[in-house]
């Protein structure tokens, strides 16, 4: 079952770094043929809150790989006053509740992903807002794995 599940998240590793170098290139490509196109009076409409998607979509995908690391934001307080099986313990609560409240907002998204699209709101002519939307809860759970799993895992020294 371990042997499965580490292939799992190596797979979804890759993944991640996947989508996270695409997003990467086309942000940069399309930043800067917005910036062309501005400087001669042609910039396009649709590519702003394209962008603005985009980034959205690289920050949550970034906030997994940073979990995925052990890198994600959190107080050090509590790792240096316990040591030991305290800080272990600790720390599988505190992750445990991270993976909690990460599978609630993939509810919470998933109800907001149906409200726009009852509502067919839309981002920008003809393109629904829910596709946008759609990395809300993908980001979510693969955020709430991620400390699920840190939650029963030893602390590790990694660096990506």
């Amino acid at each position: 079952m371990i042997g499965f599940l580490r292939r799992v998240l190596g797979w979804l590793d890759v993944v991640e770094n996947v989508l996270i170098a695409v997003l990467a290139i086309c942000l940069v490509v399309l930043a800067g043929a917005q910036i062309v196109l501005r400087l001669s009076n042609n910039g396009l409409i649709w590519l702003d809150p394209l962008l603005r998607v985009l980034v959205i979509w690289a920050g949550l995908l970034g906030a997994v790989a940073a979990a995925r690391y052990d890198k994600h934001i959190k107080f050090d307080v509590v790792g240096r006053l316990l040591h030991g099986r305290a800080l272990a313990i600790v720390r599988g609560i505190t992750l445990s509740f991270t993976a909690m409240v990460c599978a609630v907002m993939v509810k919470a998204s998933l109800g907001l992903i149906e409200v726009d699209r009852e509502s067919l709101t839309e981002l920008s002519t003809g393109v629904p807002m829910w596709w946008a939307e759609l990395i809300l809860p993908v980001a979510f759970g693969l955020l709430a794995l991620r400390f699920a799993v840190r939650a029963f895992a030893p602390p590790e020294e990694q660096t990506p």
